[in-house]
Parts: C-alpha cells; sequence; structure tokens
C-alpha cells in the first residue's frame, strides 16, 4: 500500500473525529503501519455504537487490493506465538472478519505445513441438522452469533483435541465477544489451554490481556496490525435506530458447506482453468470488482488474489447487512433485497454502478431475484459457488 511509513514504522498518534452521531477520540500507538493505511471512519445508526472503523483491507465495506490483505493475514499469523500448543483451532467472527480469519488460517498453514490445524467462522444462520453453539455479540446490529461444531468427525475429533483458540475479528474495543465466544469453547472443550486474539485493529489498552485472561481462566495473548484506544461521545441528536435483527429463528438457510462453517483442515483454493477462463474475457487496462456476498467473503479474495497475479486490475469486496450513514469513508451505499432469503435489507458501500469494467459476483445461495436484482444494478455477471471446484457460471 503507497501509504504505508517510508521506514515502514508508524509514529504514535492522535485523532479527533466529529460525525453526525458524536464525536470519536483515536490514540494510536507507534506501529508498522499507520492508521490511515488501515481503515477510515464511519458513522452507524446504531444506539449501542454510533461509529464504525472502516477497513480498508478487509475487502467489505471499501474496496481492497488482495495483495495487502495478503500482506496483513501473513502478518497476523507471524504474530502468533511460537510454542502455542496444538491442535490449533482458528475462528474468526461474523460478519466482517470472515475473510481476515480464513485469510491467517491459510497464512499459518503455509509457514506451518505440518501443523494440526482447524477453521471455522461463526454465523448469523443456523444450519438445520448440525449442532450450534449460540452466544453474543453485544454491541452488534445482529447480537447473535452462532458457531457450528463440525458434523464431520474427523474435524469434530480435531476441535476436542484442540489446545489452542485463535480467535480472530477486525477490531477489539471491549474483549466481550472473545470473552462470551471462548467460554461457549471451552465448555465443549475443557482441553483448551491457550487463547490468541488476532485483529487488524487493538484498541483494548495494555491491560486488556490480563483482564481477558482473568475472565476467560486461560492465557491470553494478542496480536494486531494496531495498537492503541478510543472514546465516543454520543450527540444530542442521534439518528433513528434501526432495530436489531433477529437471526436464526426462521430455521436453517441453503448455503454451501465446503467454505469454514463446518469446519476445514486444508486451504481453499479457485482452479486455474477459471481463473484463466474469467482472465480471458477481460481486456488489458480493464478494471474487475470481484464482490462477495454477506458472510461469503475469502473464495472472492483468493479468486481476486489470483486475477490480480495474473496482472489484472482486480480489488475485492463484499456486501453486508450492516446499516450504515452516507459520511466520511462511506462515499456511497446502495441498497437491495437478501440473498439468504431472511429479509433483512443487505447494502453494498463504496461502489457506484459503471464504476468497474467487470463486476464479479460470487455466492454461496442459489442465483434468486435478489442476487440478480444486485447484478442489473452493477452490470455485475453471476458466479456460484457450489464448491471451490464447482463454480456455475464461470466457464462459457
Amino acid at each position: 500500500m503507497n501509504d504505508r511509513a517510508m521506514n515502514g514504522w508508524a509514529a504514535p498518534g492522535h485523532r479527533e473525529i466529529a460525525m453526525p452521531t458524536g464525536v470519536l477520540t483515536v490514540r494510536t500507538d507507534a506501529g508498522a503501519y499507520p492508521l490511515d493505511s488501515l481503515l477510515g471512519f464511519g458513522a452507524r445508526a446504531n444506539a449501542r455504537r454510533g461509529f464504525l472503523f472502516v477497513s480498508k483491507v478487509l475487502g467489505k465495506h471499501w474496496p481492497s487490493r488482495p495483495a495487502m490483505m495478503r500482506e496483513l493475514h501473513d502478518a497476523l499469523a507471524g504474530q502468533l506465538p511460537a510454542a502455542l500448543p496444538g491442535p490449533v483451532v482458528f475462528i474468526a467472527l461474523a460478519e466482517t472478519a470472515i475473510g481476515l480469519g480464513q485469510g491467517v488460517f491459510e497464512s499459518h498453514l503455509r509457514r506451518h505445513p505440518e501443523a494440526e490445524a482447524l477453521f471455522l467462522h461463526t454465523t448469523r444462520y443456523r444450519i438445520d441438522g448440525v449442532p450450534t453453539v449460540e452466544f453474543a455479540e453485544p454491541h452488534s446490529h445482529a447480537p447473535r452469533q452462532f458457531l457450528h461444531l463440525p458434523a464431520d468427525p474427523a474435524l469434530h475429533q480435531l476441535f476436542m483435541r484442540a489446545r489452542s483458540l485463535v480467535l480472530v475479528d477486525d477490531e477489539a474495543s471491549t474483549g466481550t465477544t472473545f470473552r462470551n465466544l471462548a467460554a461457549a469453547c471451552r465448555s465443549l472443550n475443557p482441553a483448551l489451554a491457550h487463547v490468541h486474539l488476532a485483529t487488524l485493529t487493538d484498541f483494548m489498552g495494555a491491560q486488556a490481556g490480563e483482564a481477558l485472561s482473568a475472565g476467560i481462566g486461560l492465557p491470553v495473548t494478542q496480536g494486531a496490525a494496531l495498537h492503541g484506544s478510543f472514546t465516543f461521545a454520543a450527540g444530542a441528536s442521534f439518528p433513528e435506530t434501526a432495530p436489531a435483527q433477529v437471526v436464526g429463528a426462521a430455521g436453517g438457510v441453503a448455503v454451501g458447506g465446503a467454505f469454514g462453517r463446518a469446519g476445514l483442515a486444508r486451504p481453499l483454493a479457485i482452479p486455474a482453468a477459471v481463473v484463466d477462463a474469467l482472465a480471458a474475457g477481460i481486456a488489458p487496462g480493464e478494471t474487475v470488482l470481484v464482490l462477495g456476498t454477506g458472510e461469503f467473503m475469502h473464495p472472492p479474495f483468493l479468486l481476486a488474489h489470483a486475477l490480480a497475479g495474473a496482472g489484472i486490475d482486480a480489488v475485492v469486496q463484499s456486501t453486508t447487512r450492516s446499516p450504515i450513514l452516507e459520511w466520511g469513508a462511506i462515499g456511497s451505499r446502495l441498497a437491495f433485497a437478501d440473498n439468504y432469503g431472511e429479509g433483512i435489507a443487505n447494502y453494498l458501500y463504496n461502489v457506484r454502478p459503471g464504476q468497474y469494467a467487470h463486476v464479479l459476483i460470487c455466492h454461496e445461495t442459489p442465483a434468486d431475484d435478489a442476487l440478480r436484482d444486485l447484478a442489473r444494478q452493477l452490470g455485475g455477471r453471476l458466479l456460484h459457488f457450489r464448491s471451490e471446484d464447482t463454480i456455475e457460471g464461470a466457464l462459457p
């Protein structure tokens, strides 16, 4: 990323941001990445939290370069303790950090190909017939989260034999969600001996590790691209709050099973034939947005990374159910129906129709009216990932 500090180290900083919902004050420690290279600031219509750290390297609310995303995956994987006891379970927090967590997991396997490791991500959807654990993300617009236990016997046993948890999220502020999830995992697997938190931004403060360790009852270590702290003073005229979203009550949803909810012990890959076929339709100099949908984030990143490796100007981003105001780092907003079928509004930020020559919309749910409407708005092409090897719409 061009705006990284030239010497590879950024000085501590202080920022005060007046936004429609209040005033956010951010203090950052010295570190390898300047604040502005990692995030901007947004405002949310949410009484629990009226602000948002808008990451530039997650591929969620901002179009992101896959090479920079891979760099951050490697940086966070490199901060795992050398003596972390195995097997290790990596759990990424939905919705925003799913791709980040899977990237950190795969980076760990590249560094340690012999390691026993399992990847799971939490979800806001219940899958019929699969055991689940529920926990709370209190500050979220949709506070209920679910963790599915692996249905595959070998992966289930790997979870039960795990000695360490690596919990991955884009940002840490209070640690409450981490504590809730770690407690749920310990109730299932008493053999757990260590918890490591991997985040892009850690705003919990210097003493947070000790407090979390006491609350969880296990040693806790932390790794992040940026450390600091923040305060937020809500404004007097707080905007109307979107209602908290109740999810999972309607039962299961039709989603692919091979992408992280049910557990993975290996990296994913996009078939070379798919990359070649898509690249063949892109002229030199044309821009490409690879767009994930909802919780389906990591395969689109892998596709964008492969296209960029072929010399194509590709960025990656995802749609989201998070309601954010058009302000600050959120320059535009498109709204459309929910392709997961629960009737919850979905959004795409910082993308305008016609901005990219090609938009490849990657989805794990079957094509429906919501996805076709999104494709119509963006002039995009739908790619249905039934599995990592079966991608409908990718080949002629």
